[in-house]
């Protein structure tokens, strides 16, 4: 499973072609889920279970621009589920996107983010920056520290975190859910937990922790 503290591997974009429509192509290893967040030509790779995921390609012929023209997400390719988390025109230029590989081993997958024209709108603000945007990579990262603090308070040890997942329903944007297990003396403990954080600021607003 995932450590608990594991961070983001970040890549930059290579850059490649110019003019026409824009594009970029992403190829990530993902063993169990991850998350892919794109920003500009800058790219967050977020382990939520299973052995950490590495970049394999992020290429485009210019950089996501902050307000992206008839946006498209597709050329889809993997054995489990690709899906769009969050669409760049609606997050100030930040595409979110979520990977769930259900089978054993590594499986390769992936995907384009298409728009018309190479760029359009504003330059697009650094990571964490500008437009609601706290990125979903760091929000998920602040909960997990909280859901640590919260179990080493208790009195457990070797926390790992199974399943990480924000939860997309309406209204529910800035809430964090998922699965860990803990150890306190010889036996381990599961438990589930949720997060309500402010993605402008990274605060967190409350943690809860239930056994399973």
């Amino acid at each position: 499973m995932q450590p608990a503290h594991a961070n983001p591997a970040s890549r930059r974009a290579t850059i490649r072609g110019g003019g026409g429509n824009g594009r970029c192509t992403i190829e990530v290893s993902v063993d169990h889920a991850a998350e892919v967040e794109i920003s500009g030509d800058t790219g967050l790779l977020t382990t939520t279970a299973g052995q950490p995921a590495v970049w394999r390609r992020f290429q485009c012929n210019t950089p996501l621009p902050r307000n992206p023209v008839d946006f498209r997400f597709g050329g889809i390719n993997g054995r489990g589920t690709v899906r769009l988390l969050q669409d760049p025109r609606s997050t100030g230029g930040r595409a979110v996107v979520q990977i769930n590989d259900p089978k054993g081993g590594r499986g390769t997958y992936t995907f384009d983010l298409q728009w018309r024209g190479p760029g359009g709108g504003a330059p697009w603000p650094g990571p964490g920056q500008g437009a609601g945007g706290f990125p979903m990579a760091r929000a998920i990262r602040i909960c997990r520290d909280s859901v640590t603090e919260r179990l080493n308070r208790d009195g457990y040890s070797y926390v790992t975190f199974e399943r990480t997942i924000p939860a997309d329903n309406p209204g529910r944007h800035d809430w964090v859910t998922g699965r860990v297990s803990a150890k306190r003396g010889f036996g381990t403990t599961r438990f589930s937990f949720s997060c309500s954080v402010d993605f402008r600021s990274g605060e967190v607003r409350s943690v809860d922790v239930s056994r399973r």
